[in-house]
């Protein structure tokens, strides 16, 4: 927050370093200490912050500035009360520096007292030169309060100011986006473009905008004027790459993800695009290359794993689909989707114990919809543990109470059990349209006669 000239530094830091080696005390006049304390915050060295700190402090109590930092020190590690009780020592010493109410703000910030914050920037406004970073604080505090139109405000004060501040550009197209006026943000771009053609951000933004609109050939033209504004825009080629996927331009598309790639470093993301591309046009060899080429590039790229598990098991190919799907899980973790597609894989190898245990090992994980319980009953009732299901049942009608699937299916084990009414009465709670459709599961289409 306070700012020094780090041309400064390197003798009083030197002297400070020497010091410290040797155990003597020697002096430094306070603006000495403020830029040896700014040094060690700016680098991380906290320890060695405190230290000038302390040193400081005792050899100028009553310093003003060098207690503004101590309050921001305290601030870093969490310790707002203490924080607050310096800054109240610093204010009767200095009472018109806009540090002080920065540093309040913070604290009101970072204790969720949003409206307190506000009213501290606007007091740090009165006393500071520079109005940039309080408006760009002042636009964050209205976004966090969803007050998007005082956001919208702040930031576009930022932009106007310094039309290269792309952070306040990208806070005030979000404001846009909340507003739902997108007409507003293309104005706003445009007059960043009229004051700058070749502004590579402005033309990406728009080009965003526009594809959110569905106006392809505008969003492919903002892209392309990016480029021309900077040939090494890799968002921009990706962006276009997209959205000539969209449209159909499959080859083109590649092109411009190939175009992205040599500019950055391998990327999985594009590589799985690339992948889907290829898929679209039928070429399974080199679609199953690029996956390839994104799980071996990232191992945690789960988009890229779940499209080479799919495509195997979409082939019917179980044996490899397990085996990719297995190292997809180590890779990631407890992973949900990637443990039900286990689960599905060994269900369709009729491993329906193994099965069962990963669809509940899903389930554990937090994702309980409807079909994945159907799925763990169907793997019980093919295994005749037929109590264990009814257990699993009631559990699951705690979530989704009456839902006909596990109705239909507390009837079945009902009537594998021997209990025949019982079944009847609760397949006489199914509307009869879908009690049809159920009976159409080949698991239990047999026992259609039987009731």
């Amino acid at each position: 927050m306070l700012n020094f000239n780090q041309d400064d530094f390197a003798a009083p830091i030197s002297k400070f370093e020497a010091m410290l080696k040797t155990n003597e005390v020697l002096f430094f006049d306070a603006q000495e200490f403020e830029s040896i304390v700014q040094y060690y915050i700016d680098y991380g060295k906290l320890n060695l912050a405190d230290r000038a700190l302390e040193i400081g402090m005792n050899q100028h109590p009553r310093n003003g500035e060098l207690l503004l930092l101590k309050s921001e020190m305290l601030i870093f590690e969490g310790e707002f009360k203490k924080s607050l009780e310096i800054i109240e020592i610093a204010e009767q010493l200095i009472p018109q520096h806009e540090e002080i109410f920065l540093q309040k703000a913070t604290i009101a910030s970072k204790s969720k007292q949003h409206f307190e914050a506000v009213k501290y920037l606007n007091k740090a406004l009165e006393f500071s030169e520079d109005h940039q970073e309080i408006w760009g604080l002042l636009g964050m505090e209205f976004l966090i309060l969803e007050n998007f139109d005082s956001a919208k405000y702040y930031f576009q004060l930022c932009l106007d100011n310094d039309p290269l501040d792309y952070q306040s550009l990208y806070n005030l197209l979000y404001a846009f986006e909340q507003l739902k006026d997108s007409n507003g943000a293309i104005e706003t771009l445009n007059l960043i473009l009229e004051k700058d053609p070749y502004c590579e951000v402005a033309w990406h933004q728009l080009g965003k905008i526009y594809n959110t609109q569905n106006k392809y050939k505008e969003a492919i033209s903002a892209f392309e004027f990016a480029i021309i504004s900077d040939d090494k825009f890799t968002g921009a080629y990706i962006e276009k790459a997209k959205i000539l996927e969209k449209i159909g331009k499959i080859n083109m598309a590649i092109e411009n993800y190939h175009i992205a790639l040599q500019i950055n470093d391998p990327s999985a993301f594009i590589y799985h695009r690339i992948g889907n591309c290829y898929k679209i046009l039928g070429n399974d060899n080199l679609s199953i290359e690029y996956y390839e080429k994104a799980i071996n590039t990232e191992p945690t790229f789960e988009k890229g794993w779940i499209a080479l598990i799919d495509f195997y098991f979409l082939k019917k190919d179980f044996i490899s689909a397990l085996t990719f799907a297995q190292k997809a899980l180590e890779s990631n973790g407890d992973n949900s989707i990637i443990t039900y597609k286990i689960g599905e894989i060994l269900y369709k190898l009729n491993k329906f114990s193994d099965a069962a245990f990963y669809f509940e090992s899903v389930i554990e994980l937090g994702n309980c919809n409807q079909n994945i319980w159907n799925k763990l009953l169907d793997c019980l009732i093919k295994l005749y543990r037929f109590n264990q299901a009814k257990n699993t049942i009631y559990k699951a009608l705690e979530i989704y109470s009456d839902y006909p699937d596990f109705v239909f299916r507390l009837a079945i084990i009902e009537i594998n059990l021997g209990n025949t009414e019982l079944a009847k009465n609760h397949l006489n709670t199914i509307n009869k349209s879908i009690l049809n459709k159920l009976f159409e599961n080949d698991l239990y289409s047999n026992f259609r006669n039987i009731v």
